[in-house]
This record gives structure tokens, C-alpha cells and sequence, in this order.
């Protein structure tokens, strides 16, 4: 079998179709649910709230890109 294959014979490269497969179900379940528009207040109200110079720095590391350096050449 190929090194990129799993147990089960489904191969899953670059990307991956089980991760892909269960985060739409999930966000597909949380809309269904009707919990944006709960979220997106407790966003706005966390923006609004001490928290935000924190939040702030979590979201400029992560359009930073690898903070852990995962993505080094060996």
C-alpha cells in the first residue's frame, strides 16, 4: 500500500477527505441549529470586551502564518 494510504485503503494526501467530510457536517449541523447568530454576538461582544487586545494578538499570529515553525525544511 502506498505510505499516503490509511488502514482502510482511503488515501488522504496533501488533503483530507474525512477532516473535510466531518468539518462540513459539523458547520452544516451548527447552522441547522441556529447558533450563528448566538456566536456571532458573542464575538461582537468579546471585540467590544478586555479580552480584545488578546484576541487581537491570537489573530495576527494566526494570518502570520506556522507560529510553531511547523512548515521548516528539515
Amino acid at each position: 500500500m502506498d505510505d499516503k494510504s490509511k488502514k482502510d485503503g482511503h488515501i488522504e494526501g496533501e488533503g483530507s477527505y474525512s477532516g473535510t467530510k466531518d468539518y462540513n457536517k459539523r458547520t452544516a449541523d451548527f447552522i441547522k441549529k441556529g447558533k450563528v447568530d448566538k456566536a456571532a454576538k458573542d464575538a461582537e461582544q468579546a471585540i467590544d470586551s478586555d479580552e480584545a487586545d488578546e484576541l487581537k494578538s491570537a489573530e495576527e499570529k494566526g494570518k502570520a502564518g506556522d507560529p510553531r515553525g511547523m512548515d521548516k525544511k528539515h
